[in-house]
């Protein structure tokens, strides 16, 4: 199974917000874009939808900037992952044109049993605990690109 790159994005923002103390101003969304080099576009429509699910917290304006909530840092990988990816089947049955084998096919419920096994992996995990050595401090280093 392959996450999708908002999914992907998703969590390399609150992993990068998650390193972050108390004592350093809160980034903005192009810092934090630019620190993990994905395109602001994206990532800012990623910080709203993790703002949505009460992940992140955004704040406009001087002194504003992302933050990570406690829910976020310690709500549970497995339950963030489904939401943003969903549990929609992982292969597509029912597409245009439908697969001949539907009506029969014991592949699907195989998939379903290994897509729910894949989340189910990441139940017990939280943000928190992706973060420790050596990924914290690698995260720490990363500083925004300058832009040109």
């Amino acid at each position: 199974m392959r996450l999708t790159k908002s999914t992907d994005i998703a969590l390399r923002i609150a992993m990068r917000l998650a390193v972050l103390d108390d004592t350093e101003d809160a980034p903005t969304t192009r810092a934090v874009a630019s620190a993990i080099q994905v395109p602001y576009t994206h990532a800012a429509k990623v910080v709203s939808r993790l703002q949505h699910l009460g992940a992140v917290e955004a704040r406009r304006g001087r002194g504003g900037g992302l933050t990570l909530t406690a829910a976020g840092r310690t709500g549970s990988l497995g339950r963030l992952v489904r939401t943003l990816e969903g549990t929609d089947d992982v292969v597509g049955c029912e597409d245009d044109p439908p697969c001949p084998l539907r009506g029969g096919c014991r592949l699907r419920g195989a998939l379903r049993t290994a897509q729910e096994a894949f989340f189910a992996a990441l139940d017990p995990l939280s943000i928190e605990d992706l973060i420790g050595t050596p990924t914290g401090p690698l995260l720490l280093s990363l500083s925004p690109r300058p832009t040109d």
